[in-house]
């Protein structure tokens, strides 16, 4: 099993998002996921930077790690077009560490455009169009494309990596499964959905690699990491229905305003124990999942955890998962 560090745009300002990722290489994290948002979920999170341009810097500072968005939505804010020239420019700039992971998206990042935010069935229809776009451009050579959702018109990226980016999709329930096991390379998900890993694997997907992402609050005030992870996380704990269709972090706020710490520290280890992070990785494992990254409660709080992880986390985590 690999174990990744996951930077939050949402959380952090954007030359920290660098640093970070460097620091997180040093450490010995085995990669770097990054997420790319329009918004933060919840007002308090305070940035939101455009995660391409971090993406860029980072494959210039780093040498020896994958760099992985976690995830992008290439359907509304981007046209698949355009996300597959980013990923492919990406792919050359980081000599093909680069890996493009890709979701469905949230009515809080796409609305910005001006487009109003269809039903689920058709943003998963929208969805395997644009990856079947990104991959004919990966490809090489001119494309044209006819969908039903989208068009394009004698398109061709001129730098592309020596292998083509591999993809990733994102996945919480069995119709993104099964459009991730046609479409994808790799399978994403930030809940440990060993029902979704299992039909990934039977419709064709057996063997591809499955990444998840654990939120942690660590430090050395337990009480102080909950308060933390209930201030950052707690708009996870509506249902992923509820989280993609608000359009605002007003909306989140309101949503969440009655979710109490105990409600989030169920799902993100707080302190400092080895053992509950051990514990946390192993309900992933049991459900399937290959590569684990960690996010790190506040944008103060990065080299805390780096430094622990380093001495203390990595060395067990390896010596029980491999």
């Amino acid at each position: 099993m690999d174990f990744g560090y996951s930077l939050l745009c949402e959380q952090t300002p954007p030359k920290q998002l660098i640093s970070d990722g460097v620091e997180a290489e040093e450490a010995g994290f085995d990669y770097v996921t990054i997420s790319d948002h329009y918004f933060p979920w919840l007002e308090d999170q305070g940035h939101s930077a455009y995660a391409w341009s971090v993406l860029g810097a980072l494959a210039h500072a780093t040498h020896r790690v994958p760099l992985i968005t976690l995830v992008t939505c290439p359907t509304m804010r981007y046209h698949p077009a355009v996300v597959a020239q980013k990923a492919a420019t990406m792919g050359v700039l980081s000599d093909g560490r680069f890996i493009l992971g890709l979701g469905a998206g949230e009515n809080l990042n796409e609305h910005v455009v001006g487009r109003d935010w269809p039903p689920a069935d058709v943003r998963h229809a929208m969805f395997g169009e644009a990856v079947d776009i990104i991959r004919r451009l990966f490809g090489g050579g001119y494309v044209n494309y006819r969908g039903e959702h989208y068009r394009v018109d004698s398109a061709k990226l001129y730098d592309l990596p020596d292998r083509p980016v591999p993809i990733g999709m994102a996945a919480f329930g069995p119709q993104a499964g099964r459009l991730a096991a046609e479409h994808a390379d790799i399978l994403m998900s930030d809940q440990p959905v060993g029902d979704v890993v299992r039909l990934f694997g039977e419709q064709g997907g057996a063997g591809k690699p499955v990444y998840g992402m654990i939120p942690v609050a660590f430090g050395e005030d337990r009480d102080e990491c909950e308060r933390r992870a209930h201030r950052i996380w707690r708009f996870s704990a509506p249902a992923w229905k509820v989280m993609s269709e608000l359009p605002g972090p007003v909306n989140f706020e309101a949503a969440t305003k009655t979710v109490r710490p105990e409600d989030v520290v169920a799902s993100v280890p707080c302190g400092d124990d080895v053992g509950d992070y051990v514990q946390a990785v192993q309900q992933w494992a049991d459900a399937g999942f290959t590569h684990i990254s960690f996010c790190q409660s506040g944008a103060d709080r990065q080299k805390d955890f780096r430094t622990w992880a380093e001495a203390d986390l990595l060395p067990v985590l390896r010596e029980r998962f491999g």
